[in-house]
């Protein structure tokens, strides 16, 4: 059922959204001059897939954790798409093609070992990664790898349809900074 509403929810976000899509990566390319992000990380079952977002950093920043990475490399739009978490639409595309839920654990990096390590043990990666979960509504970000872990399998192992919806609604309207850079 969750996999029905998230590919019924991403397709409609996308034709709803598409004008702010469209906007949000004519304005990136002038930011950055590559507007979208994609980085490959875990998936399912550890499997690897590609991760799309907009881009918040300039096209050299290194590739590691949000929590790694220095305020000030955070480009003003990009500030503006994370506060607002616009950055994160693009993601619905990763939905439509069933690689991620809209609620799930976030997908990490795959140098970020001792979280795999952490998630591997709870099982966490028996499901989807989502764009929003427990963790992100909470302030939990992947820095405190064994806290985040513990909390995504609360999450997995608790989630009904009205948690799905709540965790949605809350980030939409603001809750949660997930993995915000520090």
């Amino acid at each position: 059922m969750i996999r029905l509403l998230d590919f019924i929810f991403a397709v409609i976000g996308l034709l709803c959204l598409w004008p702010v899509l469209v906007v949000v990566y004519v304005i990136g390319y002038f930011d950055t001059g590559s507007p979208v992000f994609m980085q490959t990380r875990v998936g399912k079952n550890q499997k690897k897939f590609t991760l799309i977002k907009f881009r918040t950093m300039p096209v050299a920043t290194k590739s590691v954790a949000s929590h790694l990475v220095a305020a000030n490399s955070v480009t003003k739009l990009g500030g503006l798409l994370r506060k607002t978490k616009i950055d994160e639409l693009p993601q619905l595309i990763n939905v439509v093609k069933g690689e991620m839920s809209l609620v799930g654990p976030r997908p990490n990096l795959f140098n970020q070992e001792e979280l795999i390590k952490a998630r591997d043990a709870l099982g966490v990666y028996d499901v989807l990664p989502g764009v929003t979960g427990l963790a992100q509504v909470q302030n939990i970000d992947m820095s405190t790898p064994q806290l985040l872990a513990k909390t995504d399998k609360q999450m997995i192992d608790t989630l009904t349809v009205q948690d799905y919806f709540k965790y949605i609604i809350m980030t939409v309207t603001g809750s949660g900074s997930g993995d915000a850079v520090k």
